[in-house]
């Protein structure tokens, strides 16, 4: 592995896991922002979200936060990154996994959904950016603390 592939290697997994400090923090602003260039999908829906605006209002009008702390209360863990560089062509793609667990007041600690992340990543102004998102919703638990809607119901069709 080149020294470039292994430094872009690293600049995104950075990327995966600043998207999950960034909701966990309900920091809807920092995720819009890395996702600015983006494209977000749903696996199974039409859905499509694109700019940085958009992005923000999808992730205020869906995500539960929570008054005493300012957060969703959850935790994000992205696992398993399987990442392929093609230096020469600024483009990547990686695909990983995703875990949410959630414990609010009424609901003890759980994994409330799983899910894949299938992602495609650019080289632009000197750094690796997400060009999109497409989240595969696979295992669902009690989203009702976190949601402000029905996520299982939307992949059904």
């Amino acid at each position: 592995m080149s020294a470039d592939t292994a430094s872009a290697r690293g600049e995104i997994e950075n990327l995966l896991y600043l998207y999950a400090e960034r909701i966990d923090a309900g920091d809807f602003a920092g995720v819009a922002e890395i996702f600015a260039d983006a494209e977000i999908t749903v696996a199974g829906t039409d859905n499509r979200t694109r700019g940085r605006k958009a992005v923000q209002k999808l992730y205020e009008t869906t995500t539960r936060i929570y008054e005493d702390c300012g957060t969703p209360k959850t935790k994000h863990v992205v696992t398993n990154p399987i990442i392929e560089v093609d230096a020469a062509a600024g483009r990547a793609t990686s695909r990983s996994c995703f875990s949410v667990l959630q414990q609010t007041p009424k609901l003890p600690l759980q994994v409330i959904i799983t899910g894949r992340y299938r992602d495609v990543f650019e080289h632009a102004d000197g750094a690796w950016r997400f060009a999109s998102r497409e989240m595969v919703l696979e295992q669902f638990g009690d989203l009702s603390q976190h949601l402000m809607m029905d996520a299982e119901s939307m992949t059904r069709g």
